[in-house]
């Protein structure tokens, strides 16, 4: 295998940032490669700025690059200067490490986290020389496999894919690296392609599209059944039971040139049990794990002192609610010097559970930016949502902010969620303005940003059942608050753009025939379409009715509860019936408190980890509101709970 850095060298002197191709990063290694490894090629579908910081990708590189039959190393998408380049020179996708062929690797492994980024899939496998659909592929080509919160709805990508990870990567990927690594020792021989994907294919966790017929009725998917005998027709995603038995990434990467997020962050707890029914991360990643605090604060520790940075972030769907989140604040800023204070930053906040002890811990060092996301402007629609936070609930965190010295914060909502009403939108604007009037109380010029963005239904959600607002309906909200804010200049409005919103919206619940849309929009050079300055809206609308596919089929109808929908041979862990029930629940503007703190909802996250959720106290912690409870299906008082069991 030859580096191809002699010749790649000469090129990055006519590109931005060739500082994004060069690796060298603290924490990165450079791993001698053998044939008797399994080489995993991680791939994050965006620039390298965007990608980095990806813990995911991360934790994945070291787990494997500790392994004696395996090795890692990362790429990234690069920009459009480069790629130009590349296909001008004949040099392919590489490594960031070596500087290897991306067709040198055994496996081919992308990160999802984005629907917009599968048109740069495609560009990368076709860049690395492999052919773009899995059907070419011979067994000297690499093994393309994907994981990330978009693969609970493969579909639009099963052509692409030769296999997908459904949940947590940590175990799996030694499983599948035995598997690749019996299918090398055997001599990869003609015709042994398939018997490694129905290897695969026996590895919990693993779904190979492949090995799946799908049936249709006209524009309604009837099934996705087995091909063969022995291949699941059920895939349930795989979950880490103990946190605390990965502490990863213990060297998180230092880059060299300037990437978002770039602090330290740690992973406090992984799922979350708060059931907001928009929130597909909330309900994919459950039950909840806990990191020990102990451990959270050797991982910063030992982490401000390799990186050298002066921030850290607690990371989490939900940081506040993190059972030792005051002491590990509290603890993290003490052992700090004061010449060189370290900053919290705690980018996941429930206002609910953000108090002024928190606050006037953060405040103790270099205060970084807050962003509460109250998600719907009236407690009508949060109850709908099951966003169970009273105003009263957002201005006690906004007071407990401003009181401790801040003056600017950032409020996130949707807009277009299921039953919203102009009222509904027209209470964001009123949020914002008595959030500014508070902050008046204690500063001359506080200020609030307000960011909106469009609902997207997602699977394995509730809302799974609901029909997308139309790019129309988008506009003509945001125009209403973009009115009502027009004369509030302490108050700024930005939003995401409803055309994006719709593009993943086909991409988000789609079936295999969107892959040839996709793959369409990649051919007429429609990549980077997670980026404003690159999307094009006609491509994708030229795309869809080339291929005689309705838009508003796919996007704007509601379905119904015998619908069949593409990801119903895969499991999240979650009982339809339940989300079905939730759904119900949400149109008739029911909550349902945390199941922390009231009997279990049977949701099926649970079942099967042998996980014991004891709740030892009766109420729910201090400033953590639940709402009444005549608006809550449950009743207000909570037993102490054993779960684990069905």
């Amino acid at each position: 295998m030859n580096s191809i850095w002699p010749q790649l060298e000469n090129l990055l002197a006519k590109v931005q940032k060739p500082a994004r191709y060069i690796g060298l990063e603290d924490g990165s290694v450079r791993p001698d490669h053998d044939p008797r490894k399994v080489s995993w090629l991680l791939t994050y579908p965006d620039t390298y700025e965007i990608g980095l910081p990806n813990q995911g990708l991360q934790i994945l590189y070291e787990i494997l690059n500790e392994r004696p039959d395996a090795l890692a190393e990362r790429t990234y998408a690069p920009w459009e200067d480069l790629e130009s380049e590349l296909r001008a020179h004949g040099l392919p996708l590489f490594s960031i490490e070596n500087h290897l062929p991306a067709s040198a690797f055994d496996v081919l492994a992308f990160n999802l986290s984005a629907e917009l980024v599968y048109t740069n899939v495609l560009n990368l496998i076709d860049l690395a020389g492999i052919p773009v659909r899995s059907a070419e592929r011979r067994p000297e080509h690499p093994l393309v496999l994907a994981g990330g919160h978009c693969t609970y709805n493969p579909e639009p990508l099963a052509d692409f894919l030769d296999a997908v990870v459904l949940g947590d990567g940590e175990e799996v990927v030694g499983e599948i690296t035995e598997v690749v690594a019996e299918w090398k020792a055997s001599g990869r021989s003609e015709g042994s392609r398939l018997h490694l994907l129905r290897e695969l294919a026996k590895v919990p966790g693993v779904y190979v599209p492949s090995l799946y017929e799908v049936t249709y009725d006209g524009p309604r998917l009837v099934a996705v059944t087995p091909r063969f005998p022995g291949v699941p027709e059920l895939v349930e995603k795989r979950t880490i039971s103990d946190l605390a038995s990965w502490p990863y990434p213990k060297r998180q990467l230092v880059p060299l040139t300037e990437v978002v997020h770039d602090r330290l962050n740690v992973e406090v707890f992984r799922g979350c049990t708060r059931g907001c029914r928009f929130c597909q991360a909330g309900m994919i990643t459950r039950p909840v794990r806990e990191r020990p605090a102990e451990q959270v604060r050797t991982m910063v520790r030992d982490g401000l002192r390799r990186t050298g940075y002066d921030e850290v972030a607690l990371t989490s769907l939900s940081t506040a609610d993190f059972s030792s989140i005051d002491e590990v604040v509290a603890g993290i800023i003490e052992e700090q010097p004061n010449c060189n204070p370290v900053s919290v930053s705690l980018p996941s906040l429930r206002v609910d559970a953000f108090t002024v002890q928190i606050a006037s811990e953060i405040q103790k060092a270099r205060r970084t930016g807050l962003t509460f996301a109250p998600e719907a402007g009236t407690w009508r629609l949060r109850k709908v949502i099951n966003k169970l936070i009273r105003e009263e609930d957002l201005y006690g965190a906004v007071e407990s902010a401003y009181s401790q010295g801040w003056r600017r914060m950032k409020l996130y909502f949707l807009t277009g969620l299921p039953t919203e009403t102009d009222a509904d939108t027209l209470g964001i604007a009123e949020l914002a303005r008595n959030c500014i009037e508070i902050g008046r109380r204690y500063h001359g010029s506080p200020s609030i940003t307000v960011s909106v963005g469009g609902f997207v239904p997602k699977p394995f959600t509730p809302f799974q059942w609901f029909g997308q607002n139309t790019v129309a309906e988008l506009n003509r909200k945001i125009g209403l608050l973009r009115d009502a804010l027009r004369k509030d200049r302490a108050v700024q409005l930005k939003w995401h753009d409803p055309k994006a919103s719709l593009v993943e919206g086909i991409a988000s619940r789609g079936d295999r025939r969107i892959g040839a849309v996709i793959e369409e929009v990649w051919r007429k050079g429609g990549t980077f379409q997670e980026w404003s300055e690159k999307f094009d809206y006609s491509m994708w609308i030229d795309a869809m009715s080339m291929h005689g596919l309705d838009v508003d089929w796919y996007v704007h109808r509601h379905r119904t509860e015998d619908e069949v929908f593409p990801w119903d041979h895969l499991s999240a862990g979650l009982h339809k019936d339940f989300l079905w029930q939730d759904w119900r629940d949400a149109l008739a503007e029911v909550g349902l408190p945390d199941c922390r703190w009231t009997p279990c909802y049977d949701c099926g996250a649970c079942t099967g980890y042998g996980l014991e959720h004891i709740v030892a106290s009766t109420t729910p912690p201090a400033g953590g509101s639940q709402g009444t409870g005549q608006d809550l299906r449950r009743g207000s008082e909570a037993p102490v709970l054993l779960r684990g069991a069905r």
